[in-house]
């Protein structure tokens, strides 16, 4: 029986937003989304691209116009993974919030990655505290068609499901090296630093801060300094890695982690705008 989506959003408290996991795949309710839906996609689309352009890396601008995404109308699962399976063997499947942890690790290693199907407000334009329908498909979904990038998000994943049998600790470790590559990722090239996370080019502000504020430490992409700085999720990043490829990337984490898990539990750990 296919289950009827529903929009499952974190809970606000005097403490701050509280996540609310769910782990139901629902099918896109295409038909279903309204005028005000499409139109913030297109709001969004237009002027992420817009502000894209020399700040966001070639692969990923690349990528995403291979797909078809376009700013008239929130894009089809289907129609995109009929050319994501094409390029890499990747599918999306739809969920209705955040994912729990060893859930969103399997769906990885299985060449799947979780797109939430519902869209923000027009009123949560400029933020939302979880990842919508927007963060996921414009700003994930585009460098799963690249080969090197998709071979890493599925060693990721694989990771992820080991350390979840390892430990706590290790899960954070790796949880660090996701928010610092694939959602806040930062790469060197010939033209000068470029985008490649999810977190930035899905947001304006996140994007000319990464690139152009003063403020932010930017640092060569280190796995075991990744692995130990700890992070914000509630304003702008202190800091931000640079990888020199998507190949570094992927060669730096092929080995097995867990020695360094071994080697990282005893060292200290380093506050989100240390140098």
């Amino acid at each position: 029986m296919n289950i009827a989506p529903q929009r499952v959003e974190n809970q606000l408290t005097d403490k701050g937003y509280v996540p609310v996991y769910t782990t139901a795949v629902v099918e896109q309710p295409w038909d279903g989304y309204s005028a005000d839906d499409h139109a913030t996609w297109g709001t969004l689309y237009r002027r992420q691209r817009a502000l894209l352009v020399d700040r966001a890396c070639d692969e990923f601008l690349q990528a995403q116009d291979a797909m078809g995404m376009g700013e008239t109308h929130i894009p089809r699962f289907d129609a995109l993974n009929a050319v994501l399976q094409a390029a890499t063997g990747w599918t999306l499947v739809g969920v209705q919030g955040l994912l729990p942890e060893l859930d969103f690790f399997e769906h990885l290693a299985n060449k799947r990655f979780p797109v939430t199907w519902w869209i923000r407000r027009p009123d949560q334009i400029d933020y939302i505290a979880e990842p919508d329908l927007f963060h996921d498909l414009f700003g994930h979904v585009p460098l799963l068609m690249n080969p090197l990038f998709a071979d890493f998000m599925q060693a990721y994943g694989r990771g992820g499901v080991k350390a979840h049998g390892i430990g706590a600790d290790a899960l954070q470790n790796l949880t660090r090296l996701y928010w610092y590559t694939v959602e806040f990722g930062l790469i060197a090239t010939p033209q000068g630093l470029r985008i490649f996370g999810a977190g930035i080019v899905s947001s304006k502000g996140e994007s000319l801060h990464s690139l152009e504020s003063p403020a932010p430490n930017r640092i060569g992409f280190d796995l075991q300094r990744i692995m130990r700085t700890r992070y914000r999720i509630d304003s702008f990043q202190k800091t931000y890695f640079v990888i020199d490829s998507f190949a570094q990337l992927m060669s730096a984490t092929a080995p097995d982690f867990t020695p360094i898990y071994a080697d990282l539990a005893q060292q200290a750990q380093v506050p989100a705008g240390e140098v």
